[in-house]
């Protein structure tokens, strides 16, 4: 008898074993694939009426709860967004009609408890008949930074991306347009329906993160990826010296090339660095050729998506490299940030913080800790580096070029910090080159702060801005002012709104 009790025991541990398999192979070792598809919304139904835990910031703001549901009759909760359209582009959405998005999506699995952490822990609160075993979200973001950021952008089109250089965490991400999930979840179907419908047909992409999501022309803000490629490649030197010129007329064209607004420019390194030269760096591209330049960008971390634990993170790029050397023309322009150059806002910060962290280019995230229900931890990010596309040593000599742009460069009028606190940044004007409006621009800056120990580096890009007979669209004049304001108030507390 004991021996068929020991059979069975066996044969019942058997099969619990290939079911524990069968569920971590399809919950956990295929959960990200199935979680990626957009028509997946069997997670959504199955889990709308389980407790959902909150998503807070940095700074101890709730910024996603669920909240009793008294106006459905069949749904228990409904989930709210306290904080508006403030952190909306990083949170995201849960709604039963239209699925889920961003944190809401990435990590649902903690909102609700079912990794295999929490279904472990809440076995002892299920047999009580608690049946709450939802999880907590705790972001990097600060809530005051995010306001910050959406008070300095106004009702200009564009983002404001703030990064630890030093851990890759996001401080601020916050993009114009944004959106009120609150428009939409837990309101009737007809009415959410117009709410998306007009989101989705609406300038800007409101429901896209630009600041990871989309990428524009960058401008001379490239110049910091050129000139790092062409100091570690030894095609530049701090002693490299450029004649003074107009215009540079690169192989395979007779189409010259212009400094901005068509100036004569010229000096060693750090004079065309601090002034935003055109020509020298044309000039560097093509020599350091093809297959060095797309080397050294991919070294950057251009080509590959960017590793941040969201969805449906965008690409930066250079474009089409096929038989470029057959168009020796356009590698010069990429070489100083336009034609097909196109970078992701939180990758140009990405790009500053590299130079503020001696070289070391560290994986962005947004999530610091996760939370079982008891308020232990389940997970917490640790500083990884993604990539070290130039050495301390270069890093220290761009960090001294980019000090030379806020003291006497392109970056004077906008960019003396409050406290005499030292910045380090560098503009970019990319002219979006339209028949229709030439005068059409993406006014970029991206810098770092304090210089000598760096604590913040941010991006910030305001697009399609148009140049007038009184005011040029440059990254200094439109940009600066917001990166300033930012940087003041993050380091001095200074400017909240």
């Amino acid at each position: 008898m004991n021996q068929k009790i020991r059979q069975l025991a066996l044969g019942l541990m058997a099969c619990y074993l290939v079911l524990f398999v069968a569920l971590n192979y399809w919950q956990v070792g295929q959960k990200e694939e199935l979680d990626a598809k957009f028509d997946n919304t069997r997670q959504v139904l199955r889990e709308f009426n389980r407790p959902r835990g909150e998503i807070i910031s940095a700074d101890g703001v709730i910024v996603a709860r669920s909240v009793p549901d008294t106006t459905h009759e069949n749904r228990d909760f409904v989930r709210d967004y306290p904080t508006g359209d403030v952190m909306s582009n990083v949170t995201g959405y849960f709604t039963k009609n239209f699925g889920s998005t961003q944190i809401e999506r990435q990590f649902g699995d903690v909102l609700v408890g079912s990794t295999a952490a929490q279904q472990v822990r809440g076995l002892g609160d299920l047999l009580e008949g608690n049946v709450d075993n939802s999880g907590t979200v705790q972001l990097t973001l600060r809530h005051d930074a995010q306001l910050a950021a959406k008070f300095a952008l106004g009702s200009r089109e564009g983002s404001v991306t703030v990064i630890d250089p030093s851990t890759g965490a996001i401080i601020a991400m916050y993009s114009n347009p944004a959106y009120d999930p609150n428009d939409f979840v837990g309101v009737p179907f007809e009415e959410a329906q117009d709410a998306i419908t007009e989101l989705q047909n609406a300038d800007g992409n409101p429901l896209l993160a630009n600041a990871y999501q989309e990428r524009y022309m960058p401008g001379s803000t490239f110049k910091v990826i050129t000139t790092g490629i062409g100091l570690e490649a030894g095609v530049l030197t701090r002693e490299t010296n450029f004649p003074s010129e107009r215009q540079y007329i690169p192989p395979q064209t007779n189409d010259p090339i212009n400094n901005y607004n068509g100036s004569e420019c010229g000096g060693d390194l750090a004079e065309v660095f601090r002034r935003s030269c055109n020509i020298p760096f044309a000039k560097t591209a093509i020599e350091l050729g093809v297959d060095r330049f797309v080397t050294g960008t991919q070294d950057w971390g251009i080509g590959q998506q960017l590793p941040i634990d969201l969805p449906r993170a965008a690409t930066s790029t250079i474009g089409n490299t096929e038989n470029l050397d057959q168009t020796l023309p356009l590698l010069a322009i990429r070489g100083f940030g336009q034609s097909e150059a196109q970078m992701v806002p939180l990758h140009m910060a990405m790009v500053a913080g590299a130079v503020a962290n001696g070289g070391q280019m560290m994986t962005p995230y947004v999530v610091g800790t996760t939370f079982d229900r008891a308020g232990r931890v389940l997970t917490r990010t640790s500083p990884s580096v993604w990539k070290t596309p130039i050495s301390r040593e270069t890093a220290a000599l761009e960090t001294e070029f980019m000090i030379s742009v806020v003291q006497s460069g392109t970056a004077s009028c906008c960019m003396t910090l409050d406290g005499g606190i030292q910045a380090a940044a560098k503009t970019g004007t990319a002219e979006l080159g339209l028949e229709s409006n030439p005068d059409l621009s993406h006014a970029w800056i991206i810098a770092f702060a304090p210089a000598e120990n760096p604590r913040f580096a941010i991006s910030v890009v305001l697009t399609n801005v148009q140049s007038t007979q009184d005011v040029s669209a440059t990254g200094g004049r439109l940009a600066g002012p917001i990166a300033k304001g930012m940087l003041d108030f993050l380091l001095t507390g200074q400017g909240a709104p």
